[in-house]
């Protein structure tokens, strides 16, 4: 599908301050060429303060960057998605595997958000999941809803049960797992959340489910919410997601044919979502049905977390 384009708009930071402003693209988006960014800026696609800029410009602080993207054709996704439950405030649907929550990397309407607002035009998600990721999304459609969900969505109220089948036999039928998770180097994007010790805490706590000679299958409860947790989280205790293609044993990117954050071959479902509505107080539950490639062991053991 070919997208309308998008204006992506930045302000230039006081740590920017004097870079010349294609060194500026390059470094910042190091998937890019400067040779494609100059491109680009031949193209007139980029403007520093509303004037056509040429990538000679040395920035200043709190100065408007734009580059007005032509449009271009997305990769192609799932175009359909489950709805769970909706009442006037919230929505919540069963995403399915390959389509992005969001805008972003190479996908602007070929996403979860696009496809719920051409229902509901004033829905946003409390959160997202992975593109690879299958399960519960939960939308707000007011903004009193909005508020107190984002107030409170790592609160431990707010119950965030996945469903993840891993690589390797659990020698433990339950682990905490508190791996803090910061930014590692990448030589696609930059950077990638990882297993850092000078990252931020995190906190999960796994429960195997069923295991087999090579693969186990865990119910996963967050306990707070840094990007890619779980599969950081499995992967830092010896249990890689089986299948994925960015995070080994520790933790850590793959050093060799490194992949990217959003690839798939993964196997990991948002199952239950327990919470007490924003608005009215009542208790929501919340599940999603396991899609049909999924192992099934066990399927209902995953309500005993606690």
């Amino acid at each position: 599908m070919r997208n309308q384009g998008y204006a992506y708009t930045s302000r230039i930071s006081r740590l920017e301050e004097g870079r010349l402003l294609l060194h500026h693209l390059a470094t910042l988006y190091r998937h890019t060429s400067p040779e494609h960014w100059q491109l680009r800026l031949d193209n007139g696609e980029l403007t520093l303060n509303g004037v056509t800029a040429t990538g000679t410009e040395l920035l200043t602080t709190g100065a408007t960057l734009v580059w007005r993207r032509p449009p271009w054709t997305e990769p192609a996704t799932p175009q359909h998605f489950e709805l769970l439950w909706e009442d006037p405030h919230l929505l919540a649907v069963n995403k399915p595997g390959g389509l992005p929550t969001l805008p972003g990397g190479g996908f602007l309407e070929n996403t979860l958000l696009h496809l719920v607002q051409k229902q509901i035009p004033g829905a946003n998600p409390v959160h997202r999941l992975g593109r690879a990721t299958t399960g519960i999304v939960l939308f707000t459609k007011t903004q009193s809803a909005a508020a107190a969900l984002s107030a409170r969505w790592n609160k431990p109220d707010v119950e965030k049960i996945y469903r993840a089948w891993a690589q390797g036999a659990a020698l433990r039928d339950a682990y905490e797992i508190r791996t803090p998770i910061g930014r590692v180097p990448h030589p696609k994007t930059g950077f990638v959340w990882a297993a850092h010790p000078a990252g931020k805490p995190a906190y999960s706590s796994a429960t195997v489910l069923a295991r087999g000679q090579s693969a186990t299958t865990f119910a996963v409860r967050l306990h707070s919410g840094r990007p890619h947790q779980i599969r950081i989280h499995l992967a830092s205790i010896g249990h890689p997601l089986a299948g994925d293609p960015l995070y080994g044993p520790g933790g850590q990117p793959f050093d060799h044919l490194p992949g990217l954050p959003g690839d798939g071959g993964y196997l990991l479902h948002a199952q239950y979502l327990n919470f007490p509505h924003p608005v009215t107080g009542e208790a929501v539950h919340l599940e999603a049905p396991l899609p049909a490639h999924f192992p099934s062991h066990h399927a209902q053991e995953a309500r005993k977390i606690e």
